[in-house]
């Protein structure tokens, strides 16, 4: 075979159309060959002389996509000094833009340290890298560019969100193409999302001890390809065309207006430790890529909790994961990144550091940082819990708003205060060094728990289909069960189920921030009590489509409560709300009143009685502080917001017309429609509120004004 030099850069394999480009980055190597596995499976080895700033290359003639490839590495093995180079394992490219098979768990694919490295060869029993063609038409695509304020993400899972869809075709179900069919985008759509946030798509791997329990990895956050979409979820995946169904998925997407936001495992990989697989970044430079005990180099620091964590302060790693960034805004157009435990990603050393070289690297980047950003603002490691301590550019997942909003509707005690705090925003968390509402992404359920549904029919985790009895999981879940332990025939609280579930919907709906919707709560999706539902390929996991007519009736509840988030910017602020009076003298009413069930404001007494379960609050519309685009004024309705949480009707009072002289009932969450009628209602007049509900009320804005 014709060997050129090549070129150490790009990394990964590139082809030109005469041939291709390999190149691999490994400090640690001795020698590497790059290995070609033909149509046959026969295996051409190449060496590779070629070595500049430890990337070793070489450039084939007459290699061209489709081809499939792997490589040894001759190194030292010396677990010890964190060292275990062994070129009987057959490794994948980090850089691999597709690899097709998975591993089997065969014993070749793992070491015994004690007794040296593992002669096995483990050929047949690993996933393959594959050249890809980077040519796709996508003609006129745009992204949607959608600003923070008028987003609304819907967390998904690729392959359970269409695998049983009626309207999908069969061989279409759980795959990229399945996702891009009209019958889901329309779903989508009608819904009123605007993004869609995927459940891992890197290329991942399935646990043996999962395949044991006749079980599989379905939630993904195993990933081994950080450039690769994972080849099971495409109807076409075979040396490549993964790549390319996924571009279509994503341009489909586009051309209706959604976002795509990918959930991204960069805090460690797939090998876990010293005990797991060789198939990559552990026999190609185990001690660069991975962060090792720093008094027994033979086994690794692990703040993730699945065995080990990228070294994020090594230029390499760093690199491979800008790379990765870059790759999948610029070639597979993505638009933003949820990333998976994210403060391991800022821990240079041992603390979790906003300083860090890698937030600085995004920061800079011309592409990434110019593209939605999300934390999961922790990892398991010490320090670990950084809620609203992430850069200005990045958004967070909020779990203190999670908490706080199932505190409230379940009726805890002392839960008043904080969750009006995650009402408008959390700016106790964001505002310290001036950022916004879109810092919180607001949640009530995600993959990772209960379903919205079962948030309200179970008091504790049902996980017994894991097969490990029960343990796994979150327990402290802060559900209530509405009266009775899973299902029940019981119709007052089937009903009290549903009324909280609109509860939660609207909640969130009219909240400060990012709202985000776990796939299947606007149906009342069931997981059976199961909160940790990660390795349940099955019906527990995947939407059921077949909906009652109450499931009907909460899928037109959820799109009515965000329609009119959508409508009307004082539900979206782009800023947080002050307290003060409105610029202009027609409308002396602060932004931001907070009301007790008499009228009154409340007061710091009222906010610390640990039995206050019920509030409303006043949006002033007419006091919209924030520009539009254009520079001129924002004005919107007014609204107010009657929350009740006590377990029996609540009267409150509408406050005097200053406030507003005639209020219009917008959302009446003790109805299964969300409002039958909209009823007019009087200033200074008495509207109760049932147990467990939540009323909004609207008045038309006093001032002229651009309502968007």
């Amino acid at each position: 075979m014709r060997t050129w030099t090549g070129a150490p850069f790009p990394l990964g394999a590139t082809p030109d159309g005469e041939g291709t480009n390999f190149a691999l980055f490994s400090e640690i190597a001795e020698h590497v060959e790059l290995v070609l596995v033909d149509d046959d499976d026969t295996h051409r080895s190449v060496a590779l002389t070629e070595v500049d700033g430890f990337v070793w290359h070489c450039y084939l003639p007459g290699i061209g996509p489709g081809q499939r490839y792997a490589y040894r590495v001759h190194g030292p093995w010396d677990p010890a000094a964190g060292h275990r180079c062994n070129p009987a394992k057959l490794l994948l490219d980090p850089y691999a833009r597709a690899i097709e098979g998975q591993m089997d768990n065969d014993p070749s694919l793992y070491e015994h340290a004690a007794e040296g490295p593992e002669p096995a060869d483990s050929a047949s029993h690993t996933p393959l890298s594959v050249v890809t063609d980077p040519f796709f038409a996508w003609e006129d695509d745009r992204p949607p560019r959608r600003p923070y304020a008028e987003t609304v993400v819907y967390e998904t899972h690729v392959r359970g969100l269409t695998r049983t869809h009626p309207g999908v075709p069969a061989e279409l179900r759980g795959t990229y193409a399945g996702l891009a069919t009209e019958p889901v985008i329309d779903h989508l759509t009608s819904l009123g999302v605007t993004a869609v946030e995927l459940m891992p798509v890197h290329q991942y791997i399935q646990d043996g001890f999962l395949r044991d329990r006749g079980l599989s990895n379905y939630w993904g956050y195993t990933s081994i390809g950080f450039f690769a979409p994972h080849n099971a979820y495409a109807a076409h995946g075979s040396r490549g065309e993964q790549v390319t169904e996924f571009k279509a998925m994503v341009k489909a997407l586009h051309k209706a207006g959604l976002e795509v936001i990918l959930d991204v495992v960069y805090n460690h990989t797939a090998e876990g430790n010293e005990n797991g697989p060789t198939l990559a970044f552990r026999g190609i430079d185990n001690a660069s890529y991975y962060r090792l005990a720093e008094d027994d180099p033979a086994h690794y620091f692990d703040t993730t909790g699945t065995g080990n964590s990228l070294l994020m302060r090594h230029p390499n790693v760093l690199q491979l994961v800008m790379d990765s960034l870059r790759y999948w805004v610029t070639e597979m157009h993505v638009d933003g990144f949820r990333f998976d435990l994210a403060a391991t990603l800022a821990r240079q050393f041992h603390d979790v550091d906003r300083l860090s070289a890698f937030f600085d690297l995004v920061q800079q980047d011309p592409v990434v940082s110019r593209v939605k950003l999300i934390a999961e603002p922790w990892d398991v490691g010490d320090g670990g819990y950084q809620v609203g301590n992430f850069p200005p550019l990045w958004s967070e997942w909020n779990g203190k708003y999670r908490d706080s909003v199932r505190d409230f509707w379940r009726g805890a005690d002392h839960s008043l205060a904080e969750f009006a705090s995650r009402l408008t925003g959390s700016s106790d968390l964001y505002q310290h060094d001036r950022r916004r509402p879109r810092a919180s992404v607001n949640f009530v359920t995600a993959h990772d728990g209960f379903t919205l549904r079962d948030l309200v029919s179970y008091n504790d985790k049902h996980n017994e289909a894991n097969g490990e009895n029960n343990q796994d999981g979150e327990n402290a879940n802060r559900s209530w069960n509405c009266g009775a332990e899973g299902p029940t025939a019981d119709e007052g609280i089937l009903e009290l189920r549903a009324r909280q579930q609109r509860n939660f919907l609207a909640t969130l709906m009219f909240s400060q921030g990012i709202p985000m919707l776990a796939h299947g709560d606007e149906l009342g999706r069931t997981q059976q009590g199961n909160n940790n539902a990660y390795c349940q390929d099955n019906e527990i996991s995947w939407i059921d489509w077949n909906l009652t007519e109450e499931q009907r009736d909460l899928v037109e509840f959820t799109r009515r409560a965000i329609e009119l988030r959508s409508a009307h910017p004082v539900l979206r602020r782009r800023r947080f709300f002050r307290g003060e009076t409105a610029t202009h003298e027609s409308q002396p009413m602060p932004d931001l009143v907070w009301l007790r069930p008499d009228a009154r404001e409340m007061t710091d007494e009222d906010w610390r009685r640990p039995d206050a379960h019920a509030v409303g609050v006043f949006l002033n519309g007419d006091a919209i502080a924030e520009p539009d685009a254009h520079g001129g004024p924002v004005v919107d309705d007014s609204f107010l917001l009657l929350l009740n949480s006590y377990r029996e009707p609540v009267v409150f009072d509408l406050p005097d017309a200053a406030y507003g002289e005639r209020w219009t009932t917008r959302i009446d969450t003790s109805d299964p429609r969300g409002a039958a009628d909209e009823v007019e209602h009087k200033a200074d007049s008495e509207v109760c509120v049932q147990p467990h509900s939540l009323l909004m009320l609207s008045r038309p804005a006093r001032t002229a004004g651009r309502r968007k």
